[in-house]
């Protein structure tokens, strides 16, 4: 028996009295790629917790990139990049590392786009520094902001520039004379003031990362992504390399230690902690990792990967368990996680939301716009049952459409769409300005859009209504529109293949996410929106 295969099987039996499951009874090859069943949540969506004590990757499905994870006593907070989806910053809560339920989205004010973030808590309050690329042509386009607030759940303060500029992925650290520290990508580190808001000096070289073996089929050196824990009397790094994209086999974790906040730093003799081997394993580019005790003592690594086949989701966030080995270094004991765990505690909780329904209230911890004027959360409102939004552009492309993450490999959408003259409005799968398609009720016709340019052979169907309701199917990653106007049945307008509408295509660390979109002049009006997930045989456990 191979030592990572032992350790595996130790963990696995940690619960006392838990018999292996034959899906745990052998440490994983990678080298199948099947999706493994999952527990269904709202709507049929997919959620990891099993029910019976053990749980599937992803904990968390759909677009949750870069994610940072606060241990707060019994609570567990995690945030994500948000990129150019407003209000950003979203926070979601668990128990159970497993479960998790959204809390808020701390940030309203444009500032631009938002990469890898931290979340950390100094005395009684609650921190949030996050890097930010502003739009081309800015003196400083690369920044770091900081918001602060009494509690997870807020009021958040509006977002403080700390003059720290060209540095990305942020991680807060408190060295052994009690001073804060940023670190950040390419191994750099600024001493911060001790209210935590500015700079307290320059940014300086601290660590050179893991040397990557030349075989290895990487994007890039990368060294990025830094988190820093305080354990038995080391300072941990916890970085990423290799790059967040490009080849399924490029993102990895590393680890390095240190006596000191100041170091020198020592590579982890496991490096990589983790690293996705082979194109033929389930979870792609698997990087950018948080260590965190579980509520029962044991150790976990979270992180975010690319589901193999559906780049389209985004990255997912995933949870591994891990090791403090005998001699002080952490090992990761997941393998290609293409097997059920054990969960953290055996007992279970709220996990997710519904994605079904409109109201102002979802804006923020459901529906997001993407790339907004300052003014955009007064494009909607609510009439009655239905959420109005005012019209903006002349298509999809500079509309700012309002999305929301969908962690489903197949799903299928309803809405009904009434426009005013002048408006067109309707249902989209969304990328970026440059990469999306849909379908939209004009004043004359159905719009149909595919890979971001409005279709013309065959144009949509004629159509003379102010008032339609809209299909979307996504057959993993076959997308086909459906319309039917008022006491008619259901008439199929196009499909499309969307596999491509991805990052390593159009570039962004975006994902493709479903949502409503009104160009033009005056409003849409959108109502009974309905989200169910599809599932093929074998996909429910």
């Amino acid at each position: 028996m191979t030592s990572s295969r032992r350790h595996f099987l130790t963990f696995a039996t940690l619960s006392a009295g838990a018999a292996l499951s034959p899906a745990m009874s052998a440490r994983s090859t990678g080298t199948d790629a099947k999706p493994m069943p999952y527990a269904e949540g709202f709507e049929g969506q997919r959620r990891g917790d099993l029910g019976d004590g053990r749980f599937v990757n992803p904990i968390l499905a759909g677009d949750r990139p870069d994610p940072t994870i606060l241990k707060d006593g019994d609570d567990y907070y995690a945030a994500f990049s948000s990129f150019l989806y407003y209000p950003g910053v979203p926070i979601w809560h668990s128990r159970d590392l497993v479960n998790w339920t959204p809390v808020t989205a701390a940030l309203k004010t444009p500032i631009g786009t938002i990469w890898a973030l931290d979340i950390a808590k100094h005395g009684d309050r609650y921190f949030i520094y996050i890097p930010v690329l502003a739009p081309e042509g800015d003196a400083r386009p690369l920044r770091t902001y900081v918001i602060h607030a009494p509690a997870m759940s807020g009021p958040w303060s509006e977002p403080i520039d700390m003059h720290i500029d060209d540095m990305i992925d942020p991680g807060h650290a408190v060295g052994e004379d009690g001073k804060r520290y940023l670190f950040f990508n390419g191994g750099n580190r600024v001493k911060l003031r001790d209210d935590g808001l500015a700079a307290d000096g320059k940014v300086e070289h601290v660590y050179d990362g893991w040397p990557i073996p030349a075989d290895y089929v990487i994007e890039g050196f990368a060294l990025e992504g830094p988190k820093v824990l305080h354990r038995d009397g080391y300072y941990y790094l916890i970085a990423a390399q290799g790059g967040t994209a490009g080849p399924p086999t490029s993102h990895m974790v590393v680890a390095a230690r240190s006596r000191s906040i100041n170091g020198p730093w020592e590579n982890c003799p496991y490096n990589p902690v983790v690293r996705t081997a082979s194109r033929n394993e389930p979870w792609w580019s698997r990087g950018h990792a948080t260590a965190v005790e579980g509520p029962d003592g044991r150790w976990w690594l979270t992180y975010h990967g690319y589901e193999n086949g559906f780049r389209t989701l985004g990255r997912q966030m995933l949870l591994e368990p891990m090791e403090w080995t005998t001699d002080g270094w952490p090992r990761a004991l997941g393998g290609a996680l293409d097997q059920p765990f054990l969960k953290p505690v055996a007992q279970g909780g709220p996990h997710g939301q519904p994605l079904s329904g409109l109201s102002l209230d979802a804006i923020g911890n459901r529906l997001t716009f993407f790339a907004p004027r300052n003014d955009y959360l007064e494009r909607a409102r609510m009439e009655g049952s239905r959420l109005s939004l005012t019209a903006q552009g002349t298509s999809p492309a500079d509309a700012s459409p309002l999305l929301f993450v969908a962690g489903d490999r197949a799903y299928e959408i309803e809405v009904d769409v009434e426009i005013d003259a002048g408006t067109q409005a309707g249902l989209i799968l969304f990328y970026n300005e440059k990469l999306f398609c849909g379908l939209g009720l004009g004043e004359e016709r159905l719009h149909a859009y595919r890979i971001g340019q409005a279709e013309r052979w065959p144009a949509g169907a004629a159509v003379s209504a102010s008032r339609v309701r809209l299909r979307l199917v996504n057959d993993e990653n076959v997308v086909t529109f459906y319309y039917a106007l008022a006491g008619e049945p259901w008439r199929k307008e196009r499909s499309v293949e969307v596999a491509g509408y991805n990052h390593n295509v159009a570039d962004g660390f975006l994902s493709l996410r479903p949502g409503l979109y009104a160009a033009g002049t005056g409003a849409a009006r959108f109502d009974n929106l309905v989200y169910r997930a599809r599932r093929r045989v074998g996909d429910v456990a």
